[in-house]
């Protein structure tokens, strides 16, 4: 990997204002896609990049945006699930917060390729700085003619509207979050026949990628295919627990987990060592220290019982009580149910119960 993308200006002063941005060839290639390229044309670089959904099941990105019916005269929209909300995830808020002009650079990439003209960013409601930071670039790229009406003179419009979710886990499951952007309660819908590509926001067809997947089109589009995936290509770990130095760690996809920990995070605290952890947020499999150089990669991991998911790993150390985690673990889920589906909203009851008498 020759060095980070996504991450490569986290910290430096003012980078969340667009005169920063622009400075490093921030919107080039934004203006790259509407000046020169058909809509078709940036479908096929995405997928010869090999892009995948960062937001936990992996989904190729260009196959998504191709499911989605291009009728014309027919309404869509390009929906952006910014509702990080599983524990131990906290890459897309850093994104938001440190980079949000990489993000909307993203989501006009998006949706020139889909053809969309109105764009809804489901943000989670305790992202304070990160909704301050976002909708502060927003009207900065709206004022230098990056959305809008006949962008850049290309004759395509878009509008993207910041939608501030209230809290409630569950709505970052797809259809709940589009149920909720509806400003109905955040149930899941049933699939079929509600899959977003076809039947999304407001029963037209919908592109819904995750905050991480958008950030990634802007340097596979000046990278090109190819040495774009000469970086791995990336990922961005939400490492934390018992670790030196917790933090997003920006890396090719399929590094081991051993390596994320002892040479990335500092490894563990003196005299401490790897009691299990968690490879892709709470709702994954915990694995344990027979497993650490298993490559943190979608398939690997699911081979061993687990998953990547949102790609947040949670150390810890000999010291951990494991029933102890999983009792936290199961309260979230149950205070965190939707209750609409039996198994889930009384099984994660019964659960907590059995760990409270443990």
């Amino acid at each position: 990997m020759a060095g980070p993308l996504l991450t490569r200006h986290f910290g430096r002063p003012g980078r969340e204002r667009i005169d920063a941005y622009l400075e490093t060839g921030g919107y080039q290639a934004a203006t790259t896609v509407l000046r020169d390229l058909a809509p078709d044309a940036v479908t096929e670089i995405v997928e010869a990049a090999g892009l995948r959904g960062r937001g936990g099941a992996g989904f190729p990105t260009a196959r998504k945006w191709k499911l989605t019916p291009k009728r014309e005269g027919e309404a869509r929209y390009l929906v952006v699930n910014g509702d990080e909300s599983e524990p131990g995830t906290f890459k897309d808020r850093t994104l938001i917060e440190q980079d949000p002009h990489q993000l909307l650079e993203g989501i006009l990439i998006a949706a020139f390729a889909n053809q969309v003209h109105r764009a809804y960013i489901y943000l989670r409601g305790e992202f304070f700085l990160g909704y301050e930071r976002l909708s502060r670039a927003l009207a900065e790229a709206r004022a230098r003619g990056y959305f809008g009406a006949n962008i850049l003179g290309s004759g395509f419009d878009l509008e993207v509207v910041i939608h501030r979710g209230a809290g409630a886990y569950i709505c970052g499951e797809e259809t709940a979050l589009l149920e909720s952007l509806e400003g109905k309660r955040g149930f899941p819908r049933p699939k079929p026949p509600y899959y977003p590509a076809v039947k999304g926001l407001y029963s037209q067809p919908t592109v819904l990628n995750n905050v991480e997947t958008l950030c990634h089109l802007s340097h596979i589009i000046t990278l090109g295919p190819e040495r774009y995936r000469a970086y791995g290509p990336p990922v961005l770990y939400s490492v934390s627990g018992h670790v030196v130095i917790p933090g997003v760690k920006e890396l090719p996809i399929g590094t081991p987990c051993r390596e994320i920990i002892f040479k990335h995070a500092g490894g563990l605290r003196p005299g401490r060592s790897v009691k299990a952890l968690f490879p892709g947020g709470s709702s994954s499999a915990i694995i344990t220290p027979e497993f650490l150089d298993t490559p943190a990669d979608f398939e690997p991991l699911a081979k061993i019982g687990s998953m990547l998911g949102s790609s947040a790993i949670i150390v810890m150390d000999d010291t951990t009580c494991i029933p102890a985690v999983i009792r936290r673990t199961v309260e979230f889920y149950r205070d965190e149910s939707c209750g609409k589906c039996t198994p889930c909203r009384e099984g994660t009851i019964w659960l907590s119960q059995i760990f409270d008498r443990i």
